[in-house]
């Protein structure tokens, strides 16, 4: 039987430094958050994937 971990709850999108990994927590709709860990390279890459994406003021 797998390991049953407790959700992570609701909460505001944060991104938080664990280890050598940037960890990063998203709401999600239906209740919950998604929690995805990046490095500083997958990091970089996502900053310049939403720049392209989102408007600038």
């Amino acid at each position: 039987m797998a390991a049953m971990k407790p959700r992570t709850g609701d909460g505001p999108m944060e991104v938080a430094k664990e280890g050598r990994g940037l960890v990063m927590r998203m709401p999600v709709d239906g209740g919950g958050r998604l929690v995805v860990e990046i490095n500083a390279a997958e990091a970089a890459e996502l900053l310049e994937c939403l720049k392209g994406v989102v408007p600038q003021p």
